[in-house]
């Protein structure tokens, strides 16, 4: 866990990016926080706008930065004149993200988006690890993880390697809940030799959702930690297909971890 990416948009208070440096204190990672802006230059316009933009958003940014505990920890700040997932990407490719730390749209269960478009964006299309942190969630090493899933088959193992970093620095409890959702096969039911050894405590339900199965027993695990993947079969399936994502369909009062494979 060497790089933490913070992306930051126009109404964040950080918040988020406190929780990122508390977090990457632990590993002593650096982190780099994100500011993605548009610009398209047309003829007869100042030459050096989009420079004009990018400096005010650099300032923007420290000022967000001043108001953190640092506690030690490099920030960096990196900005991009584009799309939010193509600057994502370009990041990614020079430096080799390993965690992104955002916020959803909101806490409150009134409001009816749990991630909006960009966030919603980020996790559907990047291939980075990602970690969902409600907004004004102080960081405090975990105690218990929930890793929910519908299907036990894992086709890399090294999609664990951001949980098993994780575990192996908090030694925390991972119970496992595999959730038989209609239309599951007698291969679903095996698990993955590698998420066995993560585990404390197997339970095995039938819903009609992997996130219903997350609701009927959250209280008993009473975990501060949400683990799911982001797979074609896995946690999210329908979630998947569009950015936002609506509370009726999920929400998650704790962090929630969003593993993904990273493209070699």
């Amino acid at each position: 866990m060497k790089n933490i990416l913070v992306p930051i948009g126009t109404s964040n208070t950080g918040e988020t990016l406190q929780y990122a440096v508390d977090f990457a204190a632990e590993f002593s990672a650096q982190v780099f926080v994100m500011d993605v802006f548009s610009v398209s230059a047309k003829a007869g316009s100042l030459v050096n706008i989009t420079e004009k933009v990018a400096e005010n958003n650099k300032e923007r940014l420290k000022e967000i930065i001043e108001k953190v505990d640092a506690k030690n920890i490099t920030i960096k700040i990196a900005t991009y004149n584009g799309d939010i997932i193509d600057g994502l990407k370009e990041i990614d490719k020079e430096l080799g993200i390993d965690l992104i730390i955002l916020s959803p749209r909101s806490n409150d269960i009134q409001e009816e988006v749990y991630l909006g478009n960009t966030t919603g964006r980020i996790i559907k299309k990047t291939n980075i690890p990602a970690l969902i942190v409600p907004k004004g969630t102080i960081f405090s090493p975990y105690k218990v993880a929930l890793t929910a899933f519908k299907s036990g088959i894992l086709k890399k193992k090294r999609i664990l390697e951001p949980l098993v970093t994780i575990q192996n620095k908090f030694n925390f409890i991972v119970n496992l809940l595999l959730v038989k959702t209609p239309g599951y096969t007698e291969d679903d039911l095996k698990i993955n030799t590698a998420l066995m050894d993560l585990c404390s405590n197997l339970t095995v339900t039938e819903n009609a959702t992997t996130y219903l199965g997350v609701l009927e027993h959250f209280q008993s695990h009473k975990p501060d930690l949400l683990v799911v993947f982001r797979r074609k079969r896995g946690f999210f399936k329908k979630l998947w297909e569009k950015s936002t994502i609506m509370k009726a369909e999920f929400f998650a009062p704790i962090p929630v971890l969003v593993l993904r494979v990273k493209k070699d």
